[in-house]
């Protein structure tokens, strides 16, 4: 693994705040499972070179294999000082809509490390008026630790939800796509319909002929 978690702490440590907040989202284009949102709040006062060691090969979570984001995961609750999630089942997404319901997660994770964040970051989107104030960064999860680390809580919270998901529904095979259209996943959809946990407003060929 490459060591790219210093660039992203030394981009973090160039805004000149202690407590750095970040935000991001895990499962926006999946076709089942929720969507889940984190935030992760450092303290670069508290997070000196060895104790930030952990956090070395910090990486956008798609950049990572899964055992290493479960690596990076531990590595993040151990290093952070404060993590928050939420997570957005697939009914709120087709009442509220999939924007709508990702603005409103990314808020609550902002309000939720603030204060004591004095600056806040968010991967990409800006959340309007009612969130904190925060910076939207294009590709902040390969830019920023604090997004980054974010990324990695969202990714693995979701996928061992969707592990979970697996055994209650085996047939629709969660636990390898993890709720995300492939060819095999859609043919289960043709062939038995959505489950109880599929978004059902996604304009998806799948449900067509379900």
């Amino acid at each position: 693994m490459k060591r790219t978690g210093r660039k992203l702490l030394t981009y973090d440590r160039k805004l000149g705040a202690r407590f750095v907040a970040g935000a991001d989202e895990a499962g926006r284009g999946s076709l089942a499972g929720p969507l889940v949102v984190a935030g992760v709040l450092l303290d670069y006062a508290c997070l000196k070179e060895h104790k930030a060691r952990p956090l070395t090969y910090l990486n956008d979570s798609k950049q990572c294999s899964g055992e290493q984001r479960e690596t990076l995961y531990r590595a993040v609750v151990g290093c952070a000082e404060r993590v928050a999630v939420r997570v957005i089942p697939a009914g709120d997404i087709d009442r509220n809509g999939l924007h709508r319901s990702n603005l409103a997660g990314l808020r609550a994770m902002l309000h939720a490390l603030t204060p004591p964040a004095e600056a806040c970051l968010v991967d990409g989107f800006r959340l309007g008026p009612s969130a904190p104030e925060h910076t939207a960064v294009v590709d902040g999860d390969e830019k920023s630790a604090a997004i980054a680390a974010a990324s990695i809580v969202a990714k693995v919270t979701r996928d061992r939800l969707m592990r979970r998901l697996d055994a209650l529904y085996p047939a629709y095979g969660f636990a390898q796509h993890v709720g995300y259209i492939t060819p095999g996943h859609s043919a289960v959809v043709r062939e038995r319909g959505p489950s109880a946990v599929h978004r059902l407003s996604f304009q998806a060929l799948c449900y067509e002929t379900a």
